[in-house]
């Protein structure tokens, strides 16, 4: 098999002799800038750059997918949102979010051909072309809730959702409405998987009753707009009680962190969804040994992940012997 044959394989769940091995999340560390000499923060805004990089996963540590962007900030920055595109060990951040809770939201219907959104649709296509037949091609985006909590800030948008919760549903239906655009834009580019990350819908930030109001039945409308593409959902915490929640929303896999034990995991999901993750994104992976992140890739690996990855997205300074020790310890 080719790895793209073989990671999208392990998202539809099939018997495989072993798991896919890679990343969904922000993929990219210092290491794998210099193996192929293209940095942060330029790789942001230049869609050549930015190819390249997400690319280099592959090359460099052996990963059986590409992966870009690098950040979550791209669709805020669309709606307006002023960004420091940070540096080359610090992802961008949201500096200055472009509403008040008393505004109407709006964004650009031609949002997709300007900024740093027309970078990454233009970054896909052309990895479409130089590695679409070898990688599968994970694109990453911003559910709706985090792109919400962007607009006018996440403590706001929180606190709203007790005092305010229609106008916390205005500003989330308006982010849902441009992230099922930009879906669209992005798998007609190449994209053969859709990796959407919603941290602010975890359950350090709401309970399994709030998902399902505020975060569920916009992230299925979102989803209509990945027809074509396989369909993956990162939610950031110990995602053991959202589970179920997750496979409501039409995901073909989970993506969750070391907090939920991963044989508990396969066991609630039951085979209704493929499992990516769940290795330690600070333990072992940036603090800890290879000795200790290929131990851990194969307890992962034994309790019947489909797809063996970081948990959550890499920290830049994550040492290249940890992520090979990782990915060696899943392909032998």
């Amino acid at each position: 098999m080719t790895p793209k044959e073989r990671f999208l394989a392990a998202l539809s769940r099939k018997d495989l002799d072993r798991p896919a091995v890679g990343c969904v999340t922000q993929s990219v560390t210092v290491d794998q800038m210099d193996a192929v000499g293209i940095h942060w923060p330029e790789a942001h805004t230049d869609a050549k750059m930015m190819a390249t990089l997400g690319a280099a996963g592959a090359k460099v540590f052996g990963f059986e997918n590409a992966r870009i962007p690098f950040c979550l900030t791209v669709e805020a920055e669309a709606f307006g949102a002023v960004v420091d595109l940070g540096k080359v060990d610090r992802t961008p951040m949201v500096k200055k979010h472009p509403y008040e809770s008393d505004a109407d939201p709006v964004y650009d219907p031609d949002f997709i051909n300007k900024g740093r959104v027309k970078t990454v649709i233009e970054a896909t296509k052309l990895l479409k072309k130089q590695v679409g037949d070898e990688l599968a091609i994970v694109v990453g985006t911003t559910g709706p809730v985090t792109i919400a909590g962007h607009l006018v800030g996440t403590e706001t948008l929180l606190l709203m959702m007790i005092t305010e919760p229609e106008t916390v549903h205005k500003f989330v239906k308006v982010a849902t409405q441009m992230e099922k655009a930009y879906l669209k834009a992005l798998v007609a580019a190449g994209a053969d998987v859709i990796a959407m990350s919603d941290p602010s819908a975890s359950t350090d930030m709401m309970s399994g009753e709030m998902f399902d109001e505020f975060a569920k039945p916009y992230i299925k409308e979102v989803w209509e707009g990945a027809k074509g593409a396989k369909k993956i959902l990162h939610i950031c915490g110990d995602t053991t009680v959202l589970l179920d929640h997750m496979i409501d929303t039409g995901a073909d896999g989970l993506s969750i962190e070391e907090k939920v034990d991963p044989v508990k995991a396969v066991e609630l999901v039951g085979g209704r969804a493929a499992l990516v993750g769940n290795m330690g994104v600070v333990r072992p992976l940036l603090q800890g040994t290879p000795a200790e992140c290929r131990e851990h890739a194969i307890k992962i690996r034994d309790a019947g992940f489909n797809v063996v990855a970081p948990g959550c997205g890499l920290a830049a300074r994550v040492p290249k012997a940890n992520i090979e020790a990782m990915v060696k310890a899943i392909k032998g």
